[in-house]
């Protein structure tokens, strides 16, 4: 029951970390103005991927599953609750997915959580670009965030797997009735649109690799720059990267 202990360990790390933050609305909203922040940003950065084309589909699923503001407090529910159920019900490599997902939210949401304290002390007239860098250095944590990246990278490398397992549909598809009954409806769902999402990808030569090294090396660029370029320069490219400058 490993990877029961880890999606219970990992949840346990969210839900007290979301009670901090409910302990004190001020952090809360902070939070929440960081994930948004985020959000937009990412949905800049992949304009030309979100805007059409091959790779729409896995930017957009990159978007909404790893890269979103929304509450992923269901999914967690679901998670903590019926932990063991995901051994024996899904086969031991979805369950791996299951574990990287869970340990992949504990990690954002103590990063995000560390950012949105920062956030706070950042509230003097600044703009969310200027906010955003400010807080990010005063946060640091290179190696979580290079950490936080490789994780993404290793779930998309998941999925590619998933898709080329023999016969996975079929029993994906099989198992939303028995999913369901066990209130594992939000991974069922994330499994796949994860696996349709990426097998369209397989399909075409080269299609997954390209797509997961275009997302490796644009977010790894925008981690060395955050730390390391000139704080007004990136203080300019993100509010561009956001929409708020031409």
């Amino acid at each position: 029951m490993e990877a029961a202990r880890k999606i219970r360990h990992a949840v346990a790390q969210v839900a007290l970390l979301r009670n901090v933050a409910l302990d004190n609305p001020g952090l809360s909203d902070a939070v929440r103005d960081v994930k948004r922040v985020q959000a937009l940003r990412f949905a800049g950065t992949y304009a030309d991927l979100l805007s059409g084309g091959p790779y729409a589909a896995p930017a957009r699923f990159f978007l909404e599953e790893l890269y979103s503001d929304k509450d992923y407090a269901e999914r967690d529910a679901q998670f903590a609750r019926i932990a063991g159920a995901i051994e024996k019900l899904f086969p031991e490599q979805v369950a791996g997915t299951a574990v990287t997902l869970a340990e992949l939210h504990a990690l954002t949401e103590e990063l995000d959580q560390a950012m949105g304290l920062a956030w706070l002390a950042q509230a003097d007239g600044r703009s969310e670009a200027q906010r955003y860098v400010a807080a990010w250095r005063e946060v640091g944590r290179r190696p979580d965030r290079e950490a936080q990246l490789k994780v993404v990278m290793g779930i998309g490398q998941q999925m590619v797997r998933l898709t080329r397992t023999p016969g996975l549909r079929m029993l994906l598809k099989m198992m939303r009735g028995p999913a369901s009954a066990a209130g594992l409806a939000s991974l069922q769902h994330f499994l796949e649109a994860g696996f349709d999402t990426f097998a369209s990808m397989v399909r075409t030569p080269q299609g997954a690799p390209t797509f997961l090294r275009t997302i490796d090396a644009r977010e790894s660029a925008l981690i060395a720059r955050l730390f390391d370029a000139d704080r007004v320069a990136c203080e300019t490219e993100l509010a561009r990267t956001l929409g708020q400058l031409p």
